[in-house]
């Protein structure tokens, strides 16, 4: 097969290792990439569209043609610069890019969520994650996946405090997250991006991959 998939926010911890996990996979021969810069990777395989605006992906229709969408598209509260600034950039690029999947009928869209996620909780990250899922579905009615990882592990760019005291204690105890608890434990990024190209295998009415399910589902 010769497949083409766009992913958008490839520059983020699992956008990265999903590009590359594309770029070795043999099912794909071309892979465009969507983000606000250039990743240092050259291949003959791989086409990269700079953003600014992704308000402007509307102008952008007949190099987004593909088989698969791929959103890793993802900031903290912190990052952003507040609650409103979080939301357009975790909320409302989403939403434009399951439109635009829609638009182009794109066989497969898989957008990574969070562990957690639910509209009607009082936790706002939550809550968006959870507004942005209900949104998605409304806006695209082909072959959707939706993963909820827990805690992404990998090599960021960007220093979050928490996240690495909660890493190094993940690598100290994530042997204890077993059973009912699995869906807790630390995800490495590569293993998502593994499972986000597997998982539009998976039956339609299979929407939510939850993390304890991204490690049955990653490509070994």
């Amino acid at each position: 097969m010769n497949k083409t998939a766009v992913v958008f926010g490839a520059t983020g911890l699992v956008g990265k290792e999903l590009v590359k996990a594309l770029l070795n996979n043999n099912l794909y021969g071309k892979i465009v990439i969507v983000a606000r810069k250039t990743l240092p990777i050259v291949d003959q395989k791989l086409e990269q569209l700079l953003l600014d605006d992704f308000s402007d992906l509307v102008n952008y229709y007949n190099r987004l043609k593909a088989n698969e969408f791929f959103c890793c598209i993802g900031t903290t509260i912190k990052t952003a610069g507040s609650q409103e600034a979080f939301r357009k950039v975790d909320f409302e690029i989403p939403l434009q890019v399951a439109k635009l999947a829609q638009d182009l009928r794109i066989q497969n869209l898989v957008i990574i969520s969070s562990i957690g996620a639910d509209a009607h909780t009082g936790n706002f990250y939550l809550r968006t994650k959870g507004e942005m899922e209900h949104a998605v579905k409304d806006a695209y009615k082909g072959n959707l996946k939706i993963l909820r990882p827990s805690l992404l592990m990998g090599d960021r760019h960007e220093f979050r405090f928490g996240e690495r005291i909660a890493v190094f204690f993940m690598k100290l105890a994530g042997w204890l997250f077993v059973g009912p608890l699995k869906k807790f434990k630390g995800i490495k990024a590569s293993t998502v991006a593994k499972a986000m190209i597997h998982v539009t295998q998976l039956p339609v009415e299979k929407i939510f991959v939850e993390s304890d399910e991204i490690f049955d589902y990653q490509m070994y």
